[in-house]
């Protein structure tokens, strides 16, 4: 199985990511215009490091689906906040085909891993995509797992914050079997890239706005 690694200046986080881990798992880390040597740590520890110029969260997914070969293809932020070790929760249901996209729930395991304006603004984002979809989820969180063809498949436009939200709208649309699982949510290491600065949060708002309306 391959884990698409987005990543953008996180050599702090990527020695604990990919020591974490599971067999058989072949990380593909993606750099975004990295400039603290993120790559070269990658590469150094192992990984198949892909270069995608097209700055944003959704070109660097992109970029890594399509860099992929294996048959399910999972996607994982590459700042620590999540145990690469619980993978096996999004991915196993897939494998097993018992679902056609898995998303990890994120739980906080302390109070500051997850400040409540976020908490409040995944909420509302719940809301809608139950209105927009049916489909009733509580998180739109960025551990998930798939076919690698049948995303391929889905033709997703976006190559910004919205690209999670298309991917599951999409897959909704196409009457895929998308679930939840519970996995942990740790303090990440640095700053958010998309919701870390005011700035970051209206653009990820202004993204997702645009899916839904589409």
């Amino acid at each position: 199985m391959d884990l698409v690694l987005p990543c953008l200046n996180e050599a702090t986080a990527l020695p604990w990511v990919l020591a974490r881990l599971p067999d058989g798992v072949r990380a593909v880390v993606v750099d975004n215009g990295s400039t603290d040597g993120s790559a070269e740590i990658a590469a150094a520890l192992g990984a198949t490091v892909i270069s995608c110029e097209l700055r944003g969260y959704g070109a660097a997914c992109h970029a890594g689906l399509e860099a992929a070969t294996a048959e399910v293809v999972a996607f994982l932020d590459a700042d620590a906040s999540l145990d690469p070790r619980q993978l096996v929760r999004v991915t196993a249901p897939v494998l097993a085909g018992r679902a056609d996209l898995m998303l990890g729930r994120r739980r906080p395991i302390t109070r500051g891993a997850w400040p409540w304006h976020l908490r409040l603004a995944n909420a509302e984002l719940a809301r809608r995509i139950h209105r927009r979809t049916g489909i009733r989820l509580h998180d739109l969180g960025p551990m998930r797992a798939a076919h690698r063809q049948s995303l391929l498949d889905l033709a997703l436009t976006d190559r910004r914050s919205g690209y999670p939200l298309e991917t599951v709208v999409k897959a909704a649309d196409a009457g895929w079997r998308i679930a939840e699982v519970d996995v942990d949510y740790l303090p990440r290491s640095g700053r958010s890239k998309v919701t870390g600065t005011p700035l970051g949060a209206v653009r990820a708002v202004k993204d997702m706005t645009k899916v839904l309306i589409a």
